[in-house]
């Protein structure tokens, strides 16, 4: 059976998509992968003929995502709460929360985490943890947002996922692992193995 990501955020703009595509390319060596996209603005969709080495689909595919024949599938989200995220997340393993080190940013997380807990409280075996992307270089704001996310309940990554120009450029170059930025790469390696150890943890 399939072990199900989902990358969610309620706000635009944090990198759900990029993370979404870097993650799905980084475990496809050792796994196959699916890569599901349930935005309506189908972000993920719409550059699916520039990933040929990935298995995109769409979000009919949430009816038997369990059912999927993949080792692994991670769920793009809308930015937006859907009506159909309670479900996704109750059918979820691990849920990743990407949030900018800004506290509209951070304050904007906490409907999200709201759903994630009424569906842990169903799935007692779903984890999730929130992510810090897009860190701007020396940014003096991260430590205090870290103190303020701690007060929600919810674990943080250890690996962040800075602000580079490479990862921004994830569609041009095919993604981070095939570029030249060995500091994007460990990132979502290191993103990568961490979420590994979060799922595989108490199984």
């Amino acid at each position: 059976m399939a072990k199900i990501i989902t990358i969610a955020h309620q706000k635009g703009g944090v990198g759900k998509s990029t993370l979404a595509i870097n993650l799905a390319l980084c475990f496809q060596d050792q796994l196959s992968v699916a890569l599901v996209d349930i935005d309506p603005q189908g972000s993920i969709l719409h550059i699916k003929e520039d990933f040929p080495q990935l298995s995109i689909i769409g979000e009919n595919s949430l009816q038997n995502i369990r059912q999927l024949n993949f080792d692994l599938i991670i769920v793009d989200t809308p930015p937006y709460l859907s009506n159909r995220l309670p479900e996704l997340f109750e059918n979820s393993d691990f849920i990743i929360v990407p949030t900018k080190a800004g506290f509209f940013d951070v304050m904007a997380i906490r409907s999200t985490l709201g759903l994630i807990k009424e569906a842990q409280a169903k799935t007692p075996t779903l984890k999730a943890a929130i992510i810090l992307n897009m860190v701007k270089a020396r940014a003096g704001i991260t430590k205090d947002v870290i103190d303020l996310l701690a007060t929600m309940d919810t674990p943080i990554l250890k690996t962040m996922i800075h602000d580079r120009v490479s990862i921004a450029s994830t569609v041009i170059t095919c993604g981070i692992l095939n570029g030249k930025d060995q500091k994007a790469k460990d990132e979502i390696t290191s993103l990568a193995e961490e979420i590994v150890n979060h799922i595989i943890t108490d199984q």
